[in-house]
């Protein structure tokens, strides 16, 4: 039970210290105490949850002028930004989704003077660009955020988004005329699948009750749909929802979402949460055509399982039941058991990840937690065999799952960029792909920068995986300026990846950039994910406190040149750092960042949540919750870093109020003379497809930050 009590009593700001150097816009405090099974906590900006009201919103306007005031002013902040571009285009046209149907390749495409993709076609991997949609044309601030094509290659279904919202417009285009069909299908999430049928009449998806993400209703009670192409939306077939199905027994919270297996044969329903397990139903494709499909269980949260693909009558899953480190099994579609499974891959000291399929073969990586091999295995004989991939950081998929065996696999490292590879399952022939690859050449980054992979002990001795990048020209006497990040949440893996413009240009800044593998991922498989949630999440910030220790001990950096970083659900991560330890950072940049954990879940998407960090109205996960909020963590008095604290005010995920209300407590608490900033992004959502958009928030960040650190190329104007 939660109880409150308001005071009517204004209380506004105190900390002269702050407020001699910094002119924050006043910020009121109206205290309200929350009382959570026992514990109190005092609230003095619950005021500024209403978004809606027009004195939250002059004061996100406020800070914002206020900020910008500030950072646009910074020399070198152009120069970043400029670089960052220039980088760019060093690497040339950038491809992104590809898919085939026979012989047309249709793709995304980034040009490198151009700052959003494009969706194009071309006949044959080495035809012409033809251009079919440029967003930019629909409306300023559109972005794409997926597509696929029909099985009969004369319709194409896109996703629209808008300001990076993450609320999508589906739209169809005829691809003989290039013109977009009436039928509009509104609104719908840009990471939901939507499929055509096989006959190319119709096509499947999720949508939303609502697209205004400060509405009770938004990510919540939404609907699976059939829609019939040219007919009117309104009457859709509902395939699944809480209100139609409650034999599912949905939460409002879970999202259905359609797809086919690969030959037709079935209809499967997914249920998605944040939870990384799978809860799947199916049923026969020909109850597509009943009034109300007939759904039967197939894969229960209880059988553990985070991946699973069908070939012919086999579905092959991975879990981690019994098995820390996954393993890799099957059984039969038409009467599974997944008790009692054939297990191909058995549990061993490398982690079993990333299942994918293409036509007949399923693919799977083995990893050390950082480098990996990729193995397929024949979906009809089970024949098991090694891709001859370099060992490395592999990620992969295929062009078209329905049609062949081609796959794209690319190869990452840190400061080395992507090598693109075209492999064909049944043949076994491996090569390097030029057709969708990078136009440019980037330069030899391993002759500037070297980069480490190490362990270091963290609080309680576990070992934590610690990736460190830094300029082989460095002084190791604690002078260097580190940027060091980390998650640390839903079993996510960092593995390497070419850093690009943003990082690199820190990089060229004399500037070390060090990941910490921190628990509450899944690099170290299923229990480096479970020893980072709920009751255990102190190890995630823990984790990141032991890792900058080391940067520091080993005179990588010092206190006074260390930047720590956390994005969104890693806002818990920082957040929780600097209120613990305030005096092991200089700076801290805190990105669309969950920083009041107790309040998350009266979000629209908190109830998503829960499985990851549990309920505030659970007794037992409330102490915990409670643990990972940063706002109630803040003290009057104390001195915090510099902190740059960024939302983007159409973030469906991470609600503005969030990082807005830890602006306001820290402004108003700290007693150092570091400046606390709000950077508020009125075009853009929890991140953006804009390259202009992202390219300026992160030379925002980084030039706020190597200010703060004396980098003498980055002052405040006079």
């Amino acid at each position: 039970m939660i109880r409150k009590t308001t005071f009517a009593l204004l209380l506004f700001i105190t900390n002269q210290v702050t407020q001699a150097q910094y002119k924050y816009p006043a910020t009121p405090e109206r205290p309200v105490v929350d009382d959570y099974f026992g514990t109190k906590i005092t609230d003095s900006y619950r005021w500024m949850e209403d978004m809606n009201s027009p004195e939250v919103q002059k004061w996100f306007k406020d800070e914002s002028d206020y900020t910008n005031s500030i950072v646009k002013t910074i020399s070198g902040r152009d120069d970043l930004f400029k670089r960052m571009k220039e980088i760019q285009a060093l690497g040339g046209d950038q491809y992104g989704l590809i898919r085939q149907v026979g012989d047309i390749y249709y793709y995304t495409k980034n040009k490198k003077d151009e700052n959003i993709d494009k969706l194009y076609l071309r006949k044959g991997k080495n035809g012409a660009d033809i251009l079919l949609i440029d967003p930019s044309t629909i409306k300023k601030g559109a972005t794409i955020t997926s597509f696929i094509i029909s099985p009969d290659n004369k319709k194409l279904a896109v996703t629209i988004s808008q300001d990076g919202a993450e609320v999508c417009d589906l739209q169809i285009m005829d691809l003989e005329s290039k013109k977009f069909l009436s039928d509009k299908l509104t609104p719908v999430w840009s990471e939901f699948p939507f499929e055509f049928t096989p006959d190319s009449k119709a096509i499947t998806y999720t949508q939303m009750v609502t697209r205004d993400n400060t509405s009770d209703d938004f990510l919540k009670n939404m609907k699976a749909l059939l829609h019939i192409i040219g007919t009117d939306s309104k009457t859709d077939k509902i395939l699944a929802s809480k209100e139609n199905n409650p034999e599912l027994n949905l939460l409002t919270e879970q999202f259905p979402k359609i797809s086919f297996s690969n030959d037709y044969s079935y209809i499967i329903l997914t249920i998605g949460s944040t939870k990384s397990d799978e809860l799947s139903f199916y049923a026969p494709f020909s109850e597509l055509s009943k009034p109300k499909i007939n759904w039967k269980t197939l894969i229960k949260y209880e059988d553990e399982i985070s991946g699973s693909h069908i070939i012919g009558d086999k579905i092959f899953f991975l879990t981690h039941k019994n098995a820390p480190n996954y393993k890799l099994a099957y059984t039969s579609i038409e009467n599974p058991d997944f008790n009692n499974p054939t297990i191909l891959i058995p549990e061993n000291d490398r982690v079993v990840r990333r299942i994918r399929k293409s036509k007949n073969f399923i693919y799977y990586n083995l990893s050390d937690g950082i480098n990996q091999e990729i193995f397929q295995v024949n979906g009809k004989t089970l024949e098991t065999k090694r891709v001859p991939l370099p060992v490395g950081s592999i990620a992969g998929y295929s062009l078209s799952p329905r049609q062949n065996d081609d796959m794209l696999f690319f190869i990452d490292g840190w400061v080395i960029p992507s090598t693109t590879y075209n492999y064909n399952g049944e043949t076994g022939i491996l090569k390097k792909a030029t057709e969708f690859t990078s136009s440019g050449l980037y330069p030899d980054y391993t002759k500037k920068f070297a980069t480490k992979e190490i362990e270091i002990p963290s609080h309680d001795g576990v070992m934590v995986p610690l990736t460190i990048m830094y300029p082989k020209n460095i002084k190791m006497d604690g002078s260097t300026p580190c940027y060091i990040t980390g998650y640390g949440a839903y079993g996510s893996s960092d593995f390497p990846y070419f850093v690009g413009p943003s990082l690199m240009t820190l990089l060229e800044q004399n500037v070390i950039v060090a990941i910490a593998h921190v628990r509450g991922g899944g690099e170290k498989g299923d229990k480096w994910h479970k020893d980072g949630m709920k009751a255990k999440k102190p190890n995630t910030w823990k984790d990141f406190i032991a890792c900058t220790e080391y940067l520091i001990n080993k005179k990588y950096t010092s206190k006074e040149k260390l930047i720590g970083n956390g994005v969104s659900m890693g806002g818990i991560l920082i957040g929780r750092a600097i209120t613990e330890r305030p005096d092991l950072f200089k700076v801290a940049l805190i990105e669309v960042g969950d920083t009041n954990t107790i309040r998350m879940e009266t979000t629209t998407n908190g109830p998503n949540q829960i499985p990851e960090i549990g309920s505030i109205k659970n007794e037992e996960d409330a102490k915990h919750i409670l643990e990972m909020d940063s706002q109630s963590k803040v003290k009057k008095g104390e001195k915090y870093p510099a902190v740059l604290i960024r939302t983007g005010i159409n973030d469906p995920r991470v609600t503005p109020w969030e990082p807005g209300k830890f602006t306001a407590i820290l402004q108003n608490y700290n007693s150092s003379t570091n400046p606390i900033l709000l950077h508020v992004n009125y075009v853009n959502g929890h991140h953006s497809s804009d390259l202009d958009v992202t390219f300026g928030d992160e030379a925002d960040m980084f030039a706020f930050a190597l200010w703060q650190v004396g980098n003498p190329k980055f002052q405040i104007a006079k």
